[in-house]
């Protein structure tokens, strides 16, 4: 990319605004563990609404690489799909999540489950927070920039996203996540309308696009497209959601806050996948798609606005990073090494979380270069978390669908197994069809339902026999 002084000006004060930031929270943190994971318990509405909206939307370049070459199909995959998971968090989860008064979902697992399941499930909690598609995605945009190798990128990717929660943890993630929402939607404002006036509208996309563009599976196989909607139901045991519920002054706040996401969500995506579709009419075909909108950008805006476009890029995807990279150092060490007796003489539990904060973002960054596919990376995530986790976190409310706690430590062993297994099968076939055509996720929800029937079953049985 080429960048006038202004954009550079631009970038460095967004990096500094960083910083003093960070700062702010050096003089105000206590070492409390309950403070450093959900900021004390007093998150409000608004702020709700803006640390929830701005993470569980930091796949920008993830969601311009699927909008570039499928088209309107993003708006099924990567929408309608999660608006229905939120609602049913919402509706089933979020008050009851913030009445526990917990710090994590292996909390939660742990007291409807016992130990064996709430270490297994942080486990599954770690990998699935673990940010590498997000610190891949920063990398392309440093690669472009600076035309530094892409292990370099990555790096210092994901140092620049978790020094402000290193020092002042979930706190800083929020006060950060203000800037960020902001930062989204005004840039993407702004693109949208620079490109309505340069090139044209609906009449303009029609002639430049591929007819699949505009179908809606975008070429996609209808089981690839419904397995996106049982992806979606990872919402159910969304560690974000569930730090924020934590976090919520009250249960009415848990809940309102996710619903009133929701149409946020949507106007984000509408923008989102406007540009997209403009990516592949203006760039034509041949390009991998992660880099989209980073060559948009380049391409059709001004000095002073490409440099805004690209912090309001860079802020959406940090939103995510440092949340999730919190999340799984939180999981790490209060849900693993907290409970090994010996790590609470050596170091204090906040201290212990910071540890983690570094590994977490050290092995983000392998697993980035390993996989350089942003939506491969979260379909694999997806398809291996949701299955082992879903119906027995959901369920763990009630006292009377819950799983038996040996049948949900089953369950979460079998089906992450199974779906892991599916996984390897396709790499020995050598192209992305699975066996018989059957998405992993499939595989792992089968299981997942099987298992629930089978010990409710036997638990009649068992009951009517004593």
């Amino acid at each position: 990319m080429t960048l006038h002084l202004i954009d550079w000006i631009i970038l460095l004060f967004y990096i500094l605004l960083l910083i003093f930031l960070a700062g702010r929270l050096i003089r105000r943190e206590k070492g409390d563990i309950e403070q450093f994971l959900v900021g004390g318990r007093r998150l409000t509405l608004p702020s709700f609404v803006a640390t929830t909206v701005s993470t569980w939307y930091g796949g920008i370049l993830g969601v311009g690489e699927y909008a570039y070459s499928y088209g309107l199909s993003n708006w099924l995959v990567f929408g309608v799909p999660y608006y229905l998971a939120a609602l049913l968090f919402a509706a089933l989860i979020a008050k009851r999540a913030n009445a526990a008064r917990l710090l994590t979902i292996p909390d939660q697992l742990q007291a409807a489950y016992g130990s064996p399941m709430a270490v297994g499930g942080a486990a599954m909690v770690f990998v699935m927070t673990v940010p590498a598609a997000y610190v891949l995605m920063l990398g392309v945009l440093l690669n472009l920039l600076f035309t530094m190798p892409l292990w370099l990128g990555v790096t210092i990717a994901a140092i620049l996203s978790t020094f402000y929660v290193l020092i002042g943890g979930f706190r800083g993630d929020v006060r950060t996540d203000w800037v960020q929402f902001v930062l989204m939607y005004s840039v993407f404002a702004v693109m949208l309308i620079v490109l309505a006036t340069g090139y044209g509208g609906w009449t303009f996309l029609k002639a430049h696009l591929p007819v699949e563009h505009f179908q809606w599976h975008g070429g996609n196989s209808p089981a690839y497209i419904a397995s996106w909607y049982f992806i979606a139901l990872a919402a159910l045991i969304e560690p974000s959601f569930y730090q924020r519920a934590y976090a919520a002054k009250s249960p009415q706040v848990a809940r309102a806050g996710i619903l009133w996401s929701i149409p946020f969500w949507m106007l984000f995506d509408f923008m989102t996948t406007t540009v997209g579709l403009y990516s592949r009419a203006i760039l034509g075909s041949g390009l991998s798609g992660v880099d989209a909108f980073p060559k948009m950008g380049d391409l059709t805006l001004s000095c002073g606005l490409k440099g805004l476009f690209l912090v309001g890029m860079i802020a959406t995807i940090q939103s995510t990073v440092d949340s999730n990279s919190l999340l799984a150092a939180s999981t790490l060490s209060h849900d693993i090494l907290w409970r090994i007796k010996c790590w609470r003489v050596k170091i204090s539990e906040v201290g212990l979380t910071r540890w983690g904060l570094i590994f977490s973002t050290a092995l983000a960054v392998g697993i980035a270069l390993w996989s350089e596919s942003v939506v491969e990376i979260w379909h694999k995530l997806g398809s291996l978390g949701t299955p082992a986790l879903m119906l027995p976190l959901a369920l763990s409310y009630s006292q009377r669908w819950r799983y038996r706690p040996s049948w949900a430590l089953a369950n979460l062993i079998i089906a992450s197994l199974l779906v892991a297994i599916w996984f390897i099968m396709r790499s020995y076939c050598g192209k992305p069809p699975f066996p018989w055509m059957i998405e992993p996720i499939f595989i792992g929800l089968f299981v997942a339902g099987l298992l629930l029937g089978l010990d409710h079953l036997t638990r009649r049985k068992n009951s009517y026999l004593t």
